[in-house]
């Protein structure tokens, strides 16, 4: 061995455990990590502002199921990523925030930019800590990198003092983490769902982390031979192919109501790998945790969440994906068929379009967009009563191509976007997005055309901030403020970062702008929608 610098010895770990690809907006905090990178293959993309970085991360680290790796310096640059970090808590996503930090001498003296990384992030993260000895370095980070990917995954934070990083230190590197694999008894999940079968009304609600294509490919086949009904939770909606007979829909903001009472009046649930929070329970009133009124059978991979908030009659500490590998084959149906295809059917007339104001309609546009990418496309978005027409009117077919924040954060679905089409290239990429939530992280689209993330941003541009401006009609009718919003020419916007603008203000403008999209390069379609749209089913 030899003597390292801390930045080497941290980016030898990174290569260590696989990581191909970093997001970072640069900071002389933690130069001598970038200075450790520059000796390996591993890819920094390199942001405009720390909140999209952040994003982009935990985007990263949904689609592959490894930590999203984000570096991001001192002060402003740590707490203009704390809302990444948020989504990261909420979607349970593994990611592995490195933050710069003061001298390690200098601490506690109110330095340029200091903070308390460890108070300032606990609430938001799994784990925050800083690195205090450059020789524990490769401790630390097998520590994050495990933690991230444990349990409920989620977002670990190490802060590294720029002394640590600059020191040299003769350490061994540790080996790459090891998750444990885990194993479910087969009879152990046989006689769950035996107890789910039991019942009149029985139902699954998938959701939460730990998925994979596999996973995805077993329920449908568990829904097959058993019959019973599938839903799942608020932006989960590539757990199953949607087109599947006993798929019936999402639990989430702006759910069918039909399926929120057929929720209600389910005697039993399995709950796979879904935390069963406020948005799948429209604000606990579908399930009063007090008295939930049904049988709750409920599986998820850290045994801490169960029981948080509803008290399931019987549960299992495991990941769903397990959970589901072990009841291949196995036997049991459904009571009454009826259940399920009464369900199948409200989700049905749910996706027939309703129509809304405008010669821009919504409905019409993620129709088209759907049924033209058929299961090819990946999807992405961030929050905003835009995004109701996205959940409502779009099929997903494969796992993995909807990149949504179940946290609600506006501004995700540009990052998310950049990151998916670097992690799937040959995929077609679409970003939904609404006026208000793009320009949050509009600076990005510089990030996109640096590295080559050819993708297409459908804007559903209403010139204001629809989903508060319908809360605002809903309290204060006609009493309106603070919800307008300017916005810039699109069109030229593109042009200025290279790529390619288009207005739609009629249907037909809509097929010959994703024509010239699917040719390559960056493009933004700006759907210009009457501002009286406030959600699929209510306008001003």
């Amino acid at each position: 061995m030899s003597k390292r610098h801390g930045g080497k010895i941290l980016a030898d770990q990174l290569a260590i455990n696989g990581v191909r690809r970093v997001f970072s907006v640069p900071g002389e905090s933690f130069l001598a990590a970038l200075d450790g990178l520059y000796d390996h293959a591993i890819e920094n993309i390199v942001c405009r502002q720390e909140g999209g970085a952040a994003m982009m991360s935990e985007a990263h680290g949904k689609l592959t199921g490894k930590p999203g790796v984000l570096f991001v310096t001192r002060g402003p640059g740590a707490t203009n990523a704390a809302s990444g970090l948020h989504v990261a808590m909420q979607d349970s996503t593994p990611m592995v925030v490195f933050v710069g930090q003061v001298a390690l001498r200098d601490r506690d003296r109110g330095a340029f930019q200091e903070v308390d990384y460890r108070r300032f992030f606990s609430p938001l993260v799994k784990w925050a800590a800083e690195v205090e000895t450059t020789a524990r370095l490769p401790e630390y980070i097998a520590r994050a990198f495990h933690l991230a990917q444990s349990g409920r995954p989620g977002p670990v934070v190490l802060a590294l003092p720029e002394d640590i990083l600059s020191a040299q230190a003769d350490v061994p590197d540790l080996g790459p983490v090891q998750m444990p694999a885990p194993a479910v008894d087969a009879a152990t999940a046989q006689g769950l769902l035996d107890r789910l079968l039991d019942h009149d009304r029985p139902m699954i609600v998938a959701g939460g982390p730990g998925w994979t294509a596999q996973a995805q490919a077993d329920l449908e086949a568990l829904a097959h031979a058993t019959g019973l009904p599938v839903a799942v939770t608020f932006r989960r909606q590539d757990y199953i192919d949607n087109g599947h007979p006993n798929y019936i829909g999402d639990l989430g903001v702006g759910m069918n109501p039909r399926l929120g009472a057929r929720l209600r009046e389910a005697d039993a649930l399995l709950i796979l790998g879904a935390r069963m929070g406020e948005s799948a329970t429209n604000g606990y009133a579908l399930i009063d945790p007090a008295a939930p009124g049904k049988t709750i059978l409920h599986v998820h991979p850290d045994p801490d969440e169960i029981g948080t908030v509803y008290q399931p009659t019987a549960s299992l500490a495991a990941p769903a994906s397990a959970v589901l590998a072990a009841l291949r084959g196995a036997n049991g149906k459904i009571k009454d068929a009826s259940w399920t295809r009464q369900a199948r059917a409200d989700y049905e007339a749910w996706q027939v379009p309703q129509d809304t104001p405008g010669a821009v309609k919504m409905e019409q546009v993620v129709r088209h967009v759907s049924d033209r990418y058929a299961g090819r496309a990946l999807y992405t978005n961030g929050a905003g009563n835009y995004a109701a027409f996205v959940h409502r009117y779009a099929r997903y077919h494969g796992y993995r191509t909807q990149v949504a924040p179940t946290s609600g954060s506006m501004g995700y679905g540009l990052p998310a976007a950049i990151a998916a089409k670097l992690e799937h290239p040959d995929r077609p990429v679409i970003c939904f997005a609404g006026d208000g939530c793009l320009q949050m992280t509009l600076q990005e689209l510089s990030t996109a055309r640096q590295f080559g993330a050819d993708i297409t941003v459908i804007i559903a541009n209403n010139g204001r901030y629809g989903t508060i401006r319908m809360h605002q009609e809903n309290h204060y009718p006609g009493r309106v403020s603070g919800t307008e919003l300017f916005n810039p020419d699109y069109v030229q916007l593109a042009q200025s970062y290279g790529g390619t603008g288009h207005l739609v203000t009629a249907m037909d403008h809509l097929g010959p702008a994703l024509d010239a999209a699917d040719g390559g390069g960056l493009h933004l379609i700006e759907l210009r929608l009457d501002p009286t749209m406030l959600s699929t089913t209510r306008s001003l």
